[in-house]
């Protein structure tokens, strides 16, 4: 059985890169008329993909999954509606392939040119999420891969559903159906034949929780973009505008508790805490939110006592860990001691302060006086994402089309040969 799927898996590493040699001919005006086709479909068959959505839903649910898990899992009418705009803006964006990103005229008379280029065949790993399939085959088709999918049990009809409708609307703008495949997702050994596929796959990405991501960038031997877990903190500091704070929080905090982008901690900076620690803690608590606070946050009503574990958790839910911190220094040490690399905030009138943050913070994003949950693609301008990279090579942040592109040297020369040494 192994040995099949190894070959099953394989096989369509192949065709997927047939179908990359032939996208990488194509123009941004068919690649473009393919992602508009490709939205349309998803609009007119919206009723199958909810329908097949629901099936993944009822089955999640009677499994037990996590409120936080169902919600990433659940499309409705506004959901495919969002994913197929996604699509639409993607078409708009640049095509990156073919960019120069350097080039000179050398004294011998060589012409260099550094120009951006297809990765080639892309991997994807993923947990639950079924507007990843999307945003990934679009992201891919723009940026000249092709694309391999291995979704999740949990969202397998959504998934295969959505696979089908793309592969038609490729194929009736002549593109191979091939450039978007779904890979088997019932037995994980898909995966490993996947990302240790070296020689047909060229990158792989995995996106969902740190299990996964480790397992993978621990696993593969094909290259790897590590898109991490989001514990991100919002500081306070001693010089902030607490309306501002507040209202900071409670958006990074409860806008969508299940995104990797959602605020997971709370710093405040000592000399405002008499003022801020009662009032943020109200504001949290009617919005439903559960704090895990040190002994400051713990003095108040229906506060729970933070553990050491409290620090460093991704809760994905409408829980959040509170500390008050007796400096700045202290808040960036704490970050860099149990934050994910993802994205972090400061709150502060003081530019002296703001700046000495975005300067010590090791984060793919870091804000001032803005929530944490702007760190998004789309937000970014980037139409769609791929995921958010909290590794430091190749790419870091929101992934978009450039993301998704090597570069090759380009070199034009009229009969040049080089000397001998």
């Amino acid at each position: 059985m192994t040995d099949d799927l190894r070959d099953q898996v394989h096989a369509a590493a192949r065709r997927a890169r047939v179908a990359a040699d032939e996208l990488v001919l194509a123009t941004r005006e068919r690649k473009d008329a393919a992602l508009h086709e490709m939205a349309a479909a998803l609009r007119s068959r919206a009723p199958e993909i909810i329908e097949a959505n629901r099936k993944d839903l009822e089955a999640g649910g009677a499994a037990g999954l996590p409120a936080g898990i169902l919600d990433r899992l659940k499309l409705d009418e506004a959901r495919v509606e969002g994913i197929a705009k996604a699509l639409e803006t993607v078409a708009v964006q640049a095509d990156p392939v073919g960019e120069v990103l350097r080039g000179s005229t050398l004294p011998n008379g060589l012409e260099l040119k550094q120009v951006r280029v297809p990765m080639g065949v892309v991997g994807m790993v993923y947990e639950a999420r079924p507007n990843v399939t999307v945003d990934a085959a679009g992201l891919a088709l723009k940026s000249g891969n092709a694309a391999l999918l291995r979704g999740s049990s949990t969202a397998e009809h959504s998934n295969t559903t959505l696979v089908a409708i793309l592969r038609d609307a490729l194929e009736s703008v002549n593109l191979p159906a091939d450039c978007v495949q779904l890979l088997p997702c019932h037995d994980r050994a898909s995966v490993t034949h996947l990302i240790t596929a070296r020689g047909l796959v060229d990158l792989v990405i995995p996106r969902g929780g740190a299990g996964l991501i480790n397992a993978v960038v621990e696993q593969a031997t094909v290259p790897t973009i590590e898109t991490g877990v989001g514990n991100c903190h919002v500081y306070v500091d001693a010089n902030a505008d607490l309306d501002m704070a507040e209202a900071i929080v409670l958006n990074a905090k409860t806008r969508r508790t299940s995104v990797c982008n959602a605020a997971e901690s709370l710093l405040v900076h000592k000399d405002v805490a008499a003022e801020f620690v009662p009032r943020v803690t109200k504001a949290l608590q009617q919005e439903n939110v559960t704090i895990h606070g040190d002994e400051q946050f713990a003095q108040q009503s229906d506060v729970i006592a933070a553990t050491d574990d409290d620090w460093g958790t991704e809760y994905l839910s409408l829980d959040i860990a509170a500390k008050v911190v007796d400096s700045l220094d202290e808040a960036v040490k704490h970050i860099a001691t149990y934050g994910s690399g993802h994205s972090e905030a400061i709150v502060t009138n003081d530019v002296a302060a703001a700046r000495k943050f975005t300067a010590r913070v090791d984060a793919a994003a870091v804000f001032v006086n803005a929530s944490t949950a702007f760190t998004d693609g789309a937000e970014f301008g980037m139409g769609a994402e791929i995921g958010i990279s909290t590794q430091k090579l190749h790419a870091r942040g929101p992934m978009g089309l450039s993301e998704l592109t090597s570069s090759k040297w380009v070199v034009w020369g009229e009969g040049h040969t080089r000397p001998k040494a």
